[in-house]
């Protein structure tokens, strides 16, 4: 793929990449190499010039880019809470998520231990986008927010930039844990859309079934 912010200037050249499920992929580069720029394509924040980016054999400018970013789990080296407790802040990544799956995400990203330590854990009451916490507390919690939504793909982007090497050990375990997942349709093309599933809601851009 080619891809430039300006068309008479373009950043990205031949770019080939694949990646296959259960694969971590790192983009290694120096600043504006293009590492964020790829993971924006990804989200279709931006079109390409030329190429295309297939999500499951997919191309993405066929999927709508609500229904793509649902799937796509990004962590940011800029965390964002609200006010709120810390329970509140990770069901975000899932509303629908019970105390208890919030609380095995937590687990999950090795971020349970510093949550427990809080004044009141889980029910701390946080403000001030988090400042009552450090900067790398913050970026665990935006994981934890990332692990209950327990997406097919998730994206960090310098993720773990203040997290301690110690810390970020336990964020990697947890991420290879949440990696293992699991299947949940298998068939041909034909056979996935009769199913009207998952496969189906993502190639059509259509809602599940009620």
């Amino acid at each position: 793929m080619d891809f430039g912010y300006d068309e008479n200037k373009i950043v990205l050249h031949h770019i080939r990449l694949y990646a296959t499920p259960g694969q971590k992929i790192a983009f290694v580069g120096s600043t504006g190499a293009g590492k964020t720029t790829i993971t924006n394509l990804i989200n279709r924040f931006y079109d390409l010039a030329d190429g295309k980016i297939r999500y499951d054999g997919i191309n993405i400018n066929k999927i709508r880019k609500g229904d793509l970013r649902r799937s796509l789990g990004m962590v940011l080296q800029d965390t964002h809470l609200f006010t709120g407790t810390v329970m509140e802040n990770i069901r975000y990544g899932r509303l629908d998520a019970t105390d208890e799956e919030c609380v095995a995400a937590a687990r999950l990203a090795n971020a349970d231990g510093f949550i427990r330590r809080l004044p009141e854990g889980y029910q701390t009451m946080l403000t001030g986008d988090g400042a009552n916490l450090s900067q790398g507390q913050r970026q665990l919690l935006a994981i934890v927010r990332a692990a209950v939504a327990d997406p097919p793909v998730l994206i960090l982007d310098e993720a773990t930039s203040s997290i301690d090497t110690r810390t970020e050990a336990l964020v990697q375990e947890g991420m290879d844990r949440l990696m293992k997942g699991r299947i949940l349709e298998r068939g041909t093309h034909d056979q996935l859309l009769a199913q009207k599933g998952r496969y189906y809601q993502l190639y059509t851009g259509n809602a599940l079934p009620a």
